[in-house]
């Protein structure tokens, strides 16, 4: 039984392989590098101006670390055929079960820690002892086992196992991983939900009913209807608007919502492929080259809404209203230069 769950560990292991490539060898990495360059300086220079009034910052940075406690899950590589063939060897997965929870503690136990490291020169910089902070470090790893060892807790049913809950948890865990992926390639395995959102039916008539618009009135539904892609774009867009509201600097602010915008193209990409499974598409008599310039215009029509409302708070929430410009415009870039040359870059791998 460990063999086949192990192995089952590795297969997924190697598929996240495959699928990181694209993200390390993508510009995503080159902006990254500069956006954490970018916050890097500013949070030095932010280190050497601290406002006077530190009661909002040290209450920020008592009660928000807690919110890092309930993140992570436990791998266990489940699938819904183990509920009958694996029924008789409970005894062994149990102690299996034990050994994945302390390896989830562990890891995501010391993955919180190293991320709270960052905040220790801000920590050190209010006046806090070094003392004190190892001693709240400390305490948020054994918060994080205890968390842990309650969720492990919840595999169980009375006598034996939870073998629903145990596989609900794990293809939460593997959807999550391979959505993250999903943010810059085309990934399978992923299950996305499809609903009609009949309050949403007024943004179909944003383009015409016309045989040149086909495939844009398809991707446009596409994605008023995924239940994945649609939420995952509200998201971004509310993470961007509260980051104009509550980030005090301009600059941060608005290099944390550019990436937003640049993930959000990603995102978008996957529609190109949402409708592989309907053959009936292929006899549309239509010329070539009319899907890809249908999601492109999708593409460019949704960025340029999200790109309105963000400039409209923007103006608002921000005291430099120059840097919304830079927004526009790089959103602009995102829309009609990096949005076709990455669509052409799918398509030619399709091929």
């Amino acid at each position: 039984m460990i063999a086949v769950l192990q192995k089952r560990k590795q297969s997924f292991r190697n598929q996240c392989l495959k699928y990181s490539r694209y993200v390390l060898n993508d510009h995503f990495v080159l902006f990254l590098l500069i956006f954490l360059g970018f916050l890097a300086v500013q949070y030095s220079q932010f280190l050497r101006a601290l406002p006077e009034d530190r009661s909002f910052l040290l209450v920020l940075l008592v009660f928000a670390p807690l919110l890092l406690v309930p993140v992570g899950s436990i791998a266990t590589y489940l699938e819904k055929p183990d509920m009958i063939f694996l029924l008789v060897k409970e005894e062994e997965l149990k102690e299996y079960l034990r050994i994945q929870t302390l390896r989830a503690t562990m890891f995501w136990g010391v993955l919180q820690t190293v991320f709270l490291l960052l905040f220790l020169p801000l920590a050190l910089a209010m006046g806090l002892s070094g003392l004190v902070v190892i001693f709240y470090l400390v305490f948020l790893f054994l918060l994080k086992a205890l968390v842990f060892q309650w969720k492990g807790k919840r595999f169980y049913h009375q006598e034996g196992l939870n073998w629903t809950r145990m596989i609900e948890v794990e293809n939460l865990r593997k959807q999550t991983i391979l959505r993250f992926f999903a943010l810059f390639t085309n990934v399978k395995g992923i299950t996305n939900s499809v609903k009609r959102r009949v309050y949403l039916d007024g943004l179909t008539t944003l383009v015409p009913k016309v045989t040149s618009k086909t495939w844009n009135n398809l991707y446009l539904r596409s994605y008023l209807r995924n239940g994945d892609l649609f939420a995952m774009s509200l998201r971004l867009l509310g993470l961007s608007l509260a980051v104009f509201v509550f980030v005090p600097q301009s600059m941060v602010a608005v290099a944390i919502v550019a990436l937003f915008n640049y993930l959000l193209v990603f995102q978008l990409l996957g529609l190109y492929n949402a409708f592989d499974y309907q053959y009936l598409t292929k006899l549309f008599p239509l010329e070539t080259g009319t899907k890809t310039r249908g999601l492109l215009q999708t593409m460019q029509m949704l960025l340029l809404i999200v790109g309105g409302i963000e400039g409209a708070v923007g103006l608002f929430a921000l005291e430099d209203k120059l840097l919304v410009l830079v927004l526009l415009a790089f959103t602009a870039l995102l829309s009609h230069l990096y949005a076709p040359f990455k669509l052409r870059r799918l398509v030619d791998e399709m091929l």
